[in-house]
């Protein structure tokens, strides 16, 4: 057993991709034992959440929907995600954890609401000003963050999990005083103009809707990547991570990474409020921070905190996310069941580096055994 774990998981390139599919495809066999248990057909059961994200034909359609109808939909879903997994991604490259994703997302996407949803503007002026807003308003808040650890050594986690409760409460407090819709209970909606998502729109005789911001997510985590392994911002912001004594004994600046790799972060998740408020929803519900926040941690760790791994982590969670309810009405599961999915393939995922330890002490002792059998 060690010696097939060595040849599939062992050497030095690409160790950790390789470790992550192996995760993931132990945890599906897991899940699989499960669903079984429970008296389901697991095939069919992960077919079925291929089906509901669109990357599987259904039996049948209502008029004017199709898989391409049901992908598009997927791809809306999937964008929000993307940036907040990149916006975890970067904290822990940075050698923090940016718990406050949620809070983040909720003022971006409110801030833009106000400003630039409520208004007359032309779509041409709106729409990339509501991406501006989301990444000014984001980094700020992350900003603050930094400037609160650097300053007075405050734990990251506890701070944003504080501004988390601290923005929610306050938001919440002028949806329902200022801008409350009466029949929704949740903010009036935007203006189409102001909205990253094309809803509704008639094409090739079909309804569907468009994200905007798709593309701009995937350019996003080519553009982190290259940041963080091509440029010298990217290696300080690292190394800063991996030891802050040998980073300052070196010469680089502690707090001014600290404070950058908070507001890149902070960026980022108003980048996740923004096409999450104003792109998928339209509108916000008060009392609530999106668990989406939440999310992405695991996303993240899914990905190795590497931003284009963060991506392939962000397509997978939101197939089970997104195909969880059209697997409830086919296999008559709970739709909790794609939670339990999705945390066990995050389990595993988690143990990672144990898995990669454990790979690399059965390589020593074949090499050792190889030795003395010499």
């Amino acid at each position: 057993m060690k010696k097939i774990l060595v040849k599939l998981l062992g050497g030095e390139k690409n160790q950790m991709l390789k470790i992550s599919v192996f995760a993931i495809i132990i945890s599906l066999i897991a899940c699989a034992v499960i669903l079984a248990l429970l008296g389901n057909n697991p095939a069919a059961a992960y077919i079925n959440l291929l089906q509901g994200s669109g990357l599987f034909p259904k039996k049948a359609y209502a008029g004017r929907q199709s898989m391409f109808t049901d992908f598009m939909s997927f791809l809306d879903a999937m964008t929000p995600m993307i940036f907040a997994a990149l916006s975890v991604a970067v904290a822990l490259k940075g050698g923090l954890f940016n718990i406050g994703v949620s809070g983040m997302m909720m003022a971006s996407g409110f801030a833009a609401t106000v400003m630039v949803g409520y208004s007359s503007m032309n779509a041409a002026l709106a729409k990339p000003l509501v991406i501006l807003i989301g990444i000014i308003t984001g980094g700020m808040v992350g900003a603050v963050i930094g400037w609160l650890k650097y300053k007075f050594n405050i734990n990251e986690v506890v701070s944003s999990i504080m501004l988390n409760y601290i923005l929610m409460y306050v938001i919440t407090f002028f949806i329902n005083t200022k801008f409350v819709n009466p029949v929704s209970r949740q903010s009036n909606p935007i203006n189409t103009a102001a909205r990253l998502t094309l809803t509704e729109v008639n094409a090739f005789s079909l309804k569907f809707n468009v994200a905007l911001a798709f593309p701009i997510a995937i350019l996003m985590g080519i553009l982190i990547r290259f940041l963080m392994e091509r440029t010298t911002i990217g290696y300080e912001i690292k190394a800063v991570g991996l030891s802050r004594k040998a980073a300052n004994y070196a010469g680089i600046s502690i707090q001014k990474n600290i404070m950058l790799t908070m507001l890149i972060s902070g960026g980022l998740a108003g980048l996740a409020g923004v096409t999450y408020f104003c792109g998928y929803y339209g509108s916000i519900q008060p009392g609530v921070v999106p668990s989406m926040g939440f999310n992405a941690i695991a996303v993240a760790l899914l990905g190795n905190s590497d931003p284009v791994g963060c991506i392939f982590a962000s397509f997978l969670i939101t197939v089970i996310s997104k195909g969880s309810i059209y697997m409830s009405s086919q296999q008559g599961v709970d739709i909790e069941i794609a939670d339990l999915i999705t945390a066990v393939i995050l389990i595993f995922a988690a143990c990672s580096e144990f898995i990669r330890m454990y790979v690399s002490r059965a390589a020593k002792d074949q090499e050792t055994s190889d030795r003395e059998s010499k």
